[in-house]
């Protein structure tokens, strides 16, 4: 651990500002799996996966907005939650030529987070 980071966290922690927190954190745990408590005194915490991001009410900040670049077991799969549960599509899924499937969306509060699965790679002859 490097000093003056918490056990857990990473150099970096993305930070959304938004106006329903709870609306966003519903989302997120539906569509990534994400954990963490919901909290109204405090910035609420959220793990996907390996990664915490920070969500916190409009207020004395403005709307922040954000994008998101998300690894996730199986991009098909993950795409569909994230439509039933609101999103906006903003690209279906595709095959890179940089070897990830990925699709783009739009969630209900304003952020974009692409959704993507690494292919497996197939060895040149």
């Amino acid at each position: 651990m490097m000093a003056g980071i918490p056990d857990g966290w990473h150099s970096v922690t993305p930070r959304i500002i938004v106006d329903d927190v709870p609306k966003l954190v519903a989302f997120l745990k539906h569509v990534f799996g994400a954990t963490g408590e919901l909290h109204e005194d405090r910035p609420t915490v959220i793990q996907i996966g390996d990664s915490l991001v920070m969500i916190s009410e409009t207020g004395p900040r403005d709307r922040v907005t954000a994008f998101l670049y998300v690894y996730v077991p199986d991009v098909d799969t993950t795409y569909q939650r994230a439509m039933q549960a609101g999103a906006a599509s903003i690209e279906p899924t595709l095959n890179t030529p940089y070897g990830d499937r990925r699709a783009m969306v739009k969630d209900p509060c304003g952020n974009t987070s692409q959704i993507a699965t690494p292919m497996p790679r197939v060895e040149e002859e």
